[in-house]
């Protein structure tokens, strides 16, 4: 076992979903292992039992040197008497999630970027039930960095006394999916599915689960490529026209798309229209509550589609609201009764189940529904925005050179939006715009990248791009650098 005395100029801050970096500039050996002891100092001083030894779980995606992050960040627990369960290959955050929580472990790292462009890796923090760690946590684990020496124990050594056990953790949550969805009708089931992996650690989840059943599932981009074309793995619509264009040539009855580590959804229906994630919320918390009688309620954040009011209002149930970040989510799907609670860049976090989010999970629920009621999902979504409304969501990503930008509030907070009185604000997380025909403009700056968000929201799509670029112009005039 080795000690050093790593110091760097480095800002190592956590934001909305883990601390991300560039890999060579902040995102270094040296910086990661500042960090794992950090979490180990924290586990030591807050977590372990007196007189037991703490248990950590570390997962890795297929990002460049994820692996060896990983195993960087176990020889650093190992050192510290913590047991590590290191991911034999590759894995979903979600399969991490569950073994922290099935394998009763105090706590769980996974080494990736989730949806961030290629140059980018991540270290997301899991706590005991598997849902995303809070502030409580990540904030502790900051004020810990450079707070001691970090020790390291090299892995031959680690393997050697124990202390470090590579597992396969995909077995069990394999298993867990098969034994959540519907098998019976699923068995029975001869829907054509395509699945693009984003040559994320997604990659062929899900044809395991499937195995045994009628669905004929073809794969796409599922093996591993860091460089992701050239772009984040990120499933959204200017991302996934490889996948759009086989669906409009192909006969498959819905396409699936994972994000890079396969956490977050988005889908394409039949004849290649892309189904963005605020309409699979909706669909999910309709599935859940009609198609398989379960009861709760539906969580979502401050962008969130205003469809969900009325779908939460025709099911009878209550629509929660947080800030952006599944974190927040997650700490209700721990305290109170939710059926489903989904972000707009596409994690879904479902009933009886880790208080995470799961993209192969979401995805297989959809085809479930397809198969519950007999039709493609192009029917199933155009009766659901029959019945509670049809809504066009458009995101905009302003790029900034850093994160060292401030817009003044009060210069948002306008009186009427292209001709349409401004009815309502909300202003804990970003700043929103409510109109008085239900439209609506919001401004959040990115806690993963820096970036500018701009969304909008109208019953046209003419309309909400319209307030996309009006949103965009008052940005570009009012932000300033600090």
């Amino acid at each position: 076992m080795t000690s050093s005395n790593m110091r760097s100029t480095s800002k190592i801050k956590f934001g909305t979903d883990g601390w991300r970096a560039v890999i060579a500039d902040d995102f270094t050996f040296v910086n990661l292992k500042k960090v794992a002891q950090a979490t180990a100092d924290y586990i030591n001083q807050d977590l372990a039992k007196h007189g037991v030894r703490a248990k950590v779980c570390v997962g890795y995606d297929t990002r460049f040197l994820s692996e060896k992050f990983a195993q960087a960040t176990a020889e650093v627990l190992s050192a510290n008497n913590i047991d590590v369960v290191l991911a034999e290959r590759a894995v979903p955050t979600p399969a991490l999630s569950f073994a922290v929580k099935t394998r009763k472990l105090d706590l769980g790292v996974m080494i990736t970027a989730s949806h961030n462009p290629p140059e980018f890796n991540g270290y997301k923090i899991k706590n005991a039930q598997g849902g995303a760690a809070d502030v409580s946590v990540t904030g502790k684990v900051e004020s810990l960095i450079d707070a001691s020496e970090v020790r390291v124990k090299k892995l031959p050594d680690a393997l050697a006394d124990g202390s470090i056990k590579i597992v396969d953790i995909s077995k069990d949550y394999v298993s867990f999916l098969r034994s959540y969805i519907d098998m019976k009708a699923f068995k029975k089931a001869g829907f054509k599915v395509l699945l693009d992996a984003m040559y994320g650690s997604g990659d062929s989840y899900i044809a395991d689960v499937l195995k045994g059943t009628g669905i004929k599932l073809s794969l796409m981009r599922n093996e591993v490529n860091p460089h992701f074309d050239g772009k984040g793995p990120e499933p959204v619509e200017e991302n996934v026209q490889k996948i759009i264009g086989r669906m409009k040539k192909e006969k498959f009855d819905i396409g699936l798309i994972l994000d890079g580590d396969a956490d977050r959804i988005a889908a394409v229906d039949s004849k290649g229209n892309y189904i963005p994630p605020q309409k699979i919320l909706g669909l999910l918390a309709l599935h859940l509550h009609q198609d398989k009688k379960w009861s709760g309620d539906i969580v979502t954040t401050i962008c969130g589609t205003t469809m969900l009011e009325h779908i939460a209002g025709g099911l009878m149930v209550e629509l929660h609201e947080t800030p952006v970040g599944f974190k927040y989510i997650s700490n209700l799907m721990e305290t109170k009764n939710i059926l489903v609670g989904g972000e707009e860049a596409g994690g879904m976090g479902l009933k009886n189940y880790i208080p995470e989010r799961d993209g192969t999970l979401a995805g297989l629920m959809l085809v479930e529904m397809m198969i519950h009621r007999k039709k493609k999902i192009d029917k199933v979504l155009a009766e659901m925005e029959s019945e509670y409304g049809r809504y066009y969501y458009v995101r905009s990503d302003m790029k900034l050179k850093s994160k060292d930008y401030q817009l003044d509030p009060a210069q948002l907070k306008v009186g009427s939006l292209l001709g349409k009185k401004v009815v309502s604000v909300k202003d804990y997380d970003g700043i929103k715009l409510i109109c008085e025909d239900e439209s609506w403009l919001m401004f959040r700056f990115s806690g993963t990248e820096p970036k500018m968000r701009i969304y909008a929201e109208a019953k046209s799509l003419k309309r909400a791009r319209e307030l996309i670029k009006f949103g965009g112009q008052i940005v570009s005039r009012e932000i300033k650098y600090l």
